[in-house]
C-alpha cells in the first residue's frame, strides 16, 4: 500500500468519524456532552482539512496517485 493510499484511507476514516460525531452531538441531551462532541467535531474537521491538503500535495508530486 502506498503512502498516498494510506493517507486517503485515513481521510475516509476520519470523515466517517466526523459523521458519527455529528449524530452523537445531535442526539445528546446533556449540554456538557454536546459541547464535547462539538469540540471533537472542530478538531476532526481541522485534521480532515490538513489531510486533504496533504493529498493534494501528494497527487501533485506523484500524478500516478491522483484519483486512487
Amino acid at each position: 500500500m502506498t503512502v498516498a493510499s494510506q493517507v486517503k484511507q485515513t481521510l475516509e476514516g476520519l470523515k466517517s468519524v466526523r459523521g458519527t460525531l455529528r449524530i452523537y452531538s445531535a442526539q445528546e441531551q446533556k449540554e456538557e456532552a454536546k459541547t464535547a462532541f462539538n469540540e471533537a467535531l472542530e478538531v476532526t474537521g481541522s485534521v480532515i482539512c490538513d489531510l486533504e491538503k496533504r493529498v493534494q500535495v501528494l497527487e501533485l508530486q506523484e500524478p500516478q496517485y491522483k484519483g486512487n
